[in-house]
């Protein structure tokens, strides 16, 4: 097949050579310069002189093996001598062929003899690849390149449609995604989308452990592009085995990680102030480089540079990617130093692309010259390796100390809860033994006072029995018959004095106890209004309440200042009325026939008259007494006065006093609040952190519910892969079963047959009397069911 899609290539280039120069980029240039004549002549003449010597050259290798005589191993000097210089005449001798033919007709030459020519002439085939492949050999070459052409695992395609795969789902809805603007896939449900969607199914069922990824879509896209189903998934198959990517497309993306680094060291090594000004803008290298490495630039590069960066991947590997990165770092390095992070991702978005398609060759030229040091890239695979095994190894012990934190901090809660419990039944049990003591005491007290009951009538009941004894004693004395009635009275009194004593004080013991209950309850009373009292006292009052009650308090003193001052008057004006009293007793003249003056104006009166000195003295007395009371009077007044003033100066005290306490009051609310407010905040910086700390252990339960649906999907599918295997050998049994029943009937068939047949040549020599019956006996023996 591939020879005759050659032959119709070499054909279709024949017939349509002006189509062929017009579309067709990748030419051999038609003027040489006279620095590549002159090479060529060189070339040509050391070409005559290899040709001329080649018996020396015959005698230098073994026509067989191809190696030195009298070196088994190959690889001594003169070998190497040899090889070189036939490699470097069949070089010779192909770029001169390259100059001389036509590019189409050298690549169908080229894969008619792949098996032959790339062998040995792996440089003129990589310098062929670099120049381009044409369009129409290169689904063919890709092929070729990668080794897919002669790949056994072609038929289990069709097998791979019969089975369903788990990431079906996923495929159908990347699909759409995968390169929306192009015809081939434009159409939902079409002929591109439909083969896009067989091929990731296959693979995804082919290599369970990778599946799907949405990245590879694309590079099969590229291949869709170019060639058959099942030449897609062969060479897919390939680029995943041999090139690297199938590392790069595993769930941990190791490889993709390990690329990141490598580039990143690149790019510090040969473009040093870009990557200084990547670091100072926190640009990271996976930000615009990991599709380039998942999608080999089919997302980022149109379609026909995807196409020539696809040609050099297959025939150089994954080193191309790197070259190109850092192609297109450097030529946009002028541009990155002057942008920030928004700026670099647009600039690979939509002028980079745009700057690689305005000169191509020029791009992929400066590519081809950059030089990697593989050692380099193995001594920077090895440090990747050691880092991240450090990694996991950090991030298996930062996971055991989150845990062990995490439990430490369920103790502390349930060591924190325990002890609010326990500071909890503390302060209850010290608040009931102090009602204990309490209580306590007040029976304490009432049991002294019982006691000290008990002493006393114990002692008026000694003091009794004394006083019997001593009335029995002189009972015993000889008295006279009176003496006796009256004793005996007077016991009998004393005896009705004993009992009405003890009714007196039974019924003083239950009036005491009666009295001791309403104590008790007069005492609760009592403290409960000194518990109000008190939170009366503490609680501050409104101001209009305030003013009242300090407005109630002076008058209630004003009023008792005055009740005092009325009764020093009225104590003041009855010792007037007693001295009056008297004055008009001493006055008093029984043989005076005038009346004596009744009132004190008459005897004020009378003393003015003057009747006599002691009348003036005592005049005078009167006036001083009532003078005395006038500035008696007049100093309570004043008291009044002061005492007023006093009451308001309090009262303003109060307000002040109230005024502090409310300022006092609404700092303290406002320290509250402040440390509330800081509180709050550390209470919200560490839900902030529990937060987060939950988000990470939510993502990585989520991360691991994923890895085990896909793991679980991932046995579904083998269970009924196993299943459908089983069923198809078990098909295959019953067919064989079948078969080797039918081989056994068919072999018994012609057993019979062949008996039939011995037995129609005997009864053919028989000579029977009657032969127009012998056929009908024949039929009648040998075949009755007819």
């Amino acid at each position: 097949m591939e020879q005759n899609t050659v032959r119709n290539c070499e054909i279709s280039n024949n017939n349509n050579k002006d189509d062929k120069e017009t579309s067709n980029n990748n030419n051999l240039p038609s003027e040489l310069s006279m620095a590549e004549l002159e090479l060529l002549k060189k070339l040509e003449e050391a070409n005559r002189l290899i040709e001329s010597d080649t018996r020396s050259l015959n005698s230098l290798t073994d026509p067989c093996t191809g190696q030195t005589q009298g070196s088994p191993s190959g690889h001594s000097r003169m070998s190497s001598i040899t090889s070189q210089i036939s490699t470097k005449s069949s070089e010779e001798q192909i770029v001169a062929e390259t100059g001389e033919e036509d590019l189409w007709t050298t690549w169908g030459k080229l894969l008619n003899e792949w098996d032959s020519n790339y062998k040995k002439n792996t440089n003129i085939v990589k310098e062929l690849v670099r120049k381009g492949i044409p369009h129409h050999f290169r689904g063919l070459a890709w092929q070729m390149l990668c080794g897919a052409h002669n790949l056994q695992e072609k038929i289990k395609y069709s097998e791979y449609m019969k089975t369903k795969s788990a990431c079906e789902k996923v495929i159908r809805r990347d699909i759409a995604r995968t390169y929306p603007e192009h015809d081939f896939f434009k159409k939902k449900d079409g002929v591109g989308q439909e083969s896009l969607f067989n091929v990731m199914k296959a693979y995804s069922i082919h290599d369970r452990e990778v599946g799907y990824c949405q990245g590879s879509a694309f590079i099969v896209g590229l291949l869709l592009m170019q060639m058959p189903e099942e030449e897609s998934f062969a060479v897919i198959l390939k680029i995943m085995q041999d090139y690297r990517m199938r590392e790069m497309f595993k769930p941990s993306m190791a490889e993709l990680g390990l690329c990141m680094y490598q580039l990143d060291t690149l790019v510090q090594e040969h473009i040093p102030d870009l990557y200084v000004h990547f670091q100072s803008q926190a640009i990271h290298t996976n930000l615009y480089a990991s599709s380039w490495f998942l999608t080999l630039f089919t997302t980022s590069l149109p379609l026909n540079i995807s196409c020539r960066i696809m040609d050099c991947f297959l025939s150089e590997g994954i080193e191309i990617i790197f070259r190109i990165a850092l192609t297109l770092l450097t030529i946009g390095k002028h541009e990155l130093l002057l942008l920030d992070m928004e700026g670099v991702i647009k600039y690979f978005q939509s002028e980079m692309p745009k700057k690689f398609e305005a000169d191509q060759d020029a791009v992929f030229s400066m590519a081809f010259l950059i030089k990697i040091n593989q050692k380099k890239m193995k001594r920077l695979e090895k440090e990747y390796t050691t880092m991240k095994s450090k990694e996991k190894e950090d991030e298996i012990e930062l996971r055991r100390m989150r845990t062990e934190n995490r439990l430490l901090r369920q103790r502390i809660d349930m060591l924190e809860t325990e002890s609010s419990e326990l500071a909890d039944r503390l302060i209850q049990g010290q608040v009931t033994r102090a009602e204990e003591e309490e209580t306590a005491f007040a029976m304490k007290r009432e049991l002294a006072a019982i006691k000290q009951h008990d002493i006393n009538t114990n002692q008026k009941l000694v003091e009794a029995r004394d006083r019997i004894k001593n009335l029995e004693d002189l009972s015993s004395k000889p008295t006279s018959l009176e003496e006796v009635s009256l004793r005996t009275e007077i016991i009998e009194q004393k005896q009705e004095m004993i009992n009405c004593l003890q009714d007196e004080l039974i019924k003083v013991r239950l009036r005491d106890a009666e009295n001791e209950e309403t104590i008790k309850s007069l005492r609760g009373k009592i403290s409960e209004s000194e518990e109000e009292r008190k939170r009366e006292r503490e609680d501050i009052p409104e101001h209009n309440v305030a003013s009242l009650q300090e407005e109630l308090a002076a008058s209630k003193l004003r009023e008792a200042e005055s009740n005092l001052a009325l009764k020093d008057l009225r104590s003041k004006v009855s010792e007037l009325n007693t001295m009056w009293q008297k004055h008009l007793k001493r006055s008093e003249n029984p043989g005076a026939q005038s009346e004596v003056p009744s009132t004190p104006k008459k005897l004020l009166g009378s003393l003015l008259e003057g009747k006599s000195d002691a009348a003036k003295l005592e005049e005078e007395l009167m006036t001083s007494r009532l003078r005395e009371v006038e500035g008696m009077a007049e100093l309570k007044e004043l008291r009044l006065k002061v005492m007023e003033l006093e009451t308001k100066t309090h009262v303003i005290h109060n307000q002040l006093k109230r005024r502090t306490e409310e300022v006092q009051k609404l700092t303290d609310l406002l320290e509250e609040g402040s440390r509330k407010e800081t509180d709050l905040q550390t209470q919200l910086r560490e839900s902030k952190r529990k937060y987060t700390d939950l988000e990470g252990k939510l993502k990585e339960d989520l991360m691991m519910a994923r890895i085990r649906d896909t793991e679980n999907s991932q046995c579904v599918a083998e269970l009924t892969q196993k299943i459908s295997n089983l069923e198809f050998k078990n098909q295959e049994q019953t067919t064989e079963d079948d078969l080797t029943t039918s081989l056994n009937e068919s072999d018994r068939m012609r057993e019979l047959q062949d008996k039939v047949a011995s037995l129609r040549a005997q009864t053919n020599n028989f000579q029977l009397p009657t032969p127009a019956c012998t056929p009908l006996v024949e039929y009648k023996l040998f075949f009755p069911c007819k």
